[in-house]
């Protein structure tokens, strides 16, 4: 049994290692050495990763991929993705390439505004405590004036606190919803800190109330903490063409694959097993760019997710039509991201990848990351209802099959060769793989 450690995080990286390995691999060298050669050779930025988070003991590597070709609003882009998935950026990038030609893609951010709660509890009269309310609202805004200073040089700051009675649903239970505004910031830490400051002014003012009785002076504050659901933050991007302009072969005329294309989005929006597979695709292409851009992956996750259940089922987050011969399709989805603070000063890949968009502001990354997962989604749709999703994969996946099997390079471009006419199966792979060696 593993013993209990105390003051591990207080340890040298080097004798978090030893006791890993001692503790959980039998002192095992290949452990220590596979931990060990993943350190950054450069101290400075090894010591970088170091400090990102707690108890780090080497690095996770994961590929920094890019897809040309995206022509957004006008303009050409090349998408930093950072993803471990083998199709994902293939598919993007083919996405890409078809509607060059065809118009590109158009997003618009539609607004920007964020949300942050206090949660308290307050056992009162509720008059009493919603005029109390009206006589502090201006006192709460400011009192966070110290933290939003900088944050209004750049357009940003609190936009409105309001009162909500909550008491139907949990006995005593009231919040301060407020929302805000946070410029080229993802503005986590901006948020957090003005709700605190919130709750702070909120129970000092109660004090000196002087309608409360000595009990409704006693509100409790529960947490205060900014949400992850931002359906007013919102971004939408599409493409279209005429119907004629959309893939057309001996078994499927365009007007055909347009129809089947929208009838594949439609089950997505009825169906929620299909629509939370439809939706992880989409994720994947915005994942891959929120990450590569250095921002929270987990956030965006979670509020879109939460987005595409606001109308009381799990649905798709993109949508297709055909109206007088044209055919679009389309994607609306909250995204709060940010062009500053956080990784994005301090992750050279980061700074590299935001340098390769041109250095967006906060508006135009949600434009960019919002295309990435309607270019992915068309690509897997576009998949699904000709060839099958397995044959573009499974293509893709081949190098990953064959690195498992540690293949030589010229058992690789034989079997490369080999499968261009030829589906890819894992145990196909194998049998070939097999016939070569034997």
């Amino acid at each position: 049994m593993t013993p209990v450690v105390s003051g591990f995080s207080k340890l040298s990286k080097a004798d978090k290692i030893k006791w890993i390995a001692e503790y959980h691999f039998n002192n095992d060298v290949n452990a220590i050495d596979t931990l060990t050669k993943y350190w950054n050779s450069n101290e400075k930025l090894q010591k970088l990763h170091d400090e990102f988070t707690e108890n780090t003991i080497s690095n996770y590597y994961l590929p920094f991929s890019v897809a040309p070709n995206f022509l957004i609003n006008g303009e050409r882009y090349t998408l930093p993705m950072t993803i471990e998935e083998s199709s994902v950026v293939a598919a993007a990038s083919k996405a890409a390439k078809f509607w060059q030609t065809r118009g590109g893609f158009r997003a618009e951010v539609i607004s920007t505004t964020k949300v942050g709660q206090v949660h308290f509890t307050y056992a009162g009269n509720v008059e009493k405590l919603e005029h109390f309310f009206s006589t502090i609202n201006k006192k709460l805004i400011n009192s966070v004036a110290h933290i939003t200073k900088n944050m209004e040089k750049r357009g940003g700051g609190v936009k409105k606190i309001e009162l909500r009675n909550k008491s139907t649903d949990i006995d005593n239970y009231y919040q301060l919803h407020c929302t805000f505004e946070t410029a080229d910031a993802m503005g986590a830490n901006f948020i957090n800190s003005c709700l605190e400051q919130f709750a702070k002014t909120l129970l000092s003012e109660a004090q000196s109330y002087s309608e409360f009785n000595d009990d409704e002076k006693e509100i409790e504050i529960i947490m205060s903490i900014l949400s992850n659901y931002v359906p007013q933050c919102i971004v939408r991007a599409s493409v279209s063409c005429p119907v004629s302009e959309l893939p057309n072969t001996s078994k499927l005329s365009s007007l055909h694959y347009a129809k089947k294309f929208i009838r594949a989005v439609r089950i997505a929006e009825v169906e929620p097993y299909r629509a939370v597979t439809h939706n992880k695709g989409i994720m994947n292409g915005i994942d891959a760019v929120v990450l590569a851009t250095g921002n929270d992956f987990r956030a965006i996750e979670a509020g879109a997710h939460a987005y595409a259940s606001r109308k009381g089922s799990y649905a798709s987050l993109t949508a297709a039509t055909i109206k007088d011969d044209v055919f679009t399709f389309s994607i609306e989805i909250p995204l709060a991201l940010g062009t500053v603070g956080g990784l994005t000063n301090l992750h050279p890949l980061v700074k590299l990848a935001l340098q390769l968009l041109g250095s967006p502001n906060a508006k135009k990354l949600m434009e960019i990351t919002a295309v990435a997962g309607l270019a992915q989604n068309f690509a897997a749709i576009n998949s699904l209802i000709t060839t099958g999703i397995q044959q573009g994969h499974m293509k893709m996946h081949l190098m990953n099959i064959l690195n498992q099997f540690e293949a030589t390079k010229s058992e690789k471009e034989q079997l490369i060769e080999y499968f261009k006419t030829n589906t890819v199966t894992h145990s196909d792979v194998v049998t070939q793989i097999e016939r070569l060696r034997n």
